[in-house]
């Protein structure tokens, strides 16, 4: 019965929204900047090689995401080279090199991207991209909920990245009598978030 209720109450959109709200609104979206950007580094997430369909089509929602916000902050500073990271894992070609791909699909020249294939999750990406970051100006590209955690990875390893979160879960309130029913999508958003929570728990435990 209590874990009915549990499921019940993750399945609703006002507790879903005050999970969500209070992470998604931690940190504004990026606005142009009046110096000049050196990088614009778009974390790794995921993407299913498939050679039967486009590129674009081939990265899994958290990578397309990512790197349409990274495609606007590049119109917004196109001095700014752009660095894909990510592992293959059980893939056959890696993510960075699948966005690059990608990034090439929407016209982003291939000679302004960079791939970084190496780092498997967030931590190693701080650590394996610093030599090229030290002492650069860079934006760092993921998703809202994760964006607190990868921060402080970065800052760990003595980098001040600039911050454009993307895929935001917090919308707005709808009025619609029906959104506002418990419902499958909704428990998504609590379960991300709450995995977020863990995951910053962590973090602090072992660094």
């Amino acid at each position: 019965m209590f874990s009915f209720l549990i499921l019940l109450f993750s399945s609703t959109p006002i507790v879903s929204n005050l999970l969500v709200q209070s992470i998604d609104e931690e940190i504004p979206m990026f606005e142009q900047q009046q110096d000049n950007i050196d990088y614009i580094v778009v974390l790794g997430c995921s993407h299913t090689t498939n050679n039967k369909l486009p590129v674009i089509a081939e990265l899994k929602t958290c990578s397309l995401e990512r790197l349409m916000e990274a495609h606007r902050v590049s119109l917004l500073h196109p001095e700014a080279l752009l660095i894909t990271s990510g592992y293959a894992f059980t893939d056959e070609v890696s993510n960075a090199q699948k966005v690059k791909e990608a990034a090439i699909s929407i016209g982003i020249p291939a000679g302004k991207v960079i791939i970084e294939d190496r780092p498997k999750d967030t931590k190693e990406e701080a650590a394996l991209l610093y030599p090229l970051l030290k002492n650069k100006r860079f934006v760092l590209v993921t998703n809202a909920m994760h964006m607190p955690r990868a921060y402080r990875y970065f800052q760990k390893e003595n980098l001040s990245p600039l911050l454009a979160p993307t895929n935001l879960l917090y919308k707005g309130e709808s009025s619609e009598i029906l959104s506002n029913l418990p419902n499958v999508s909704t428990l998504e958003k609590s379960t991300r978030a709450l995995y977020e929570l863990l995951g910053r728990i962590a973090q602090r435990l072992t660094s």
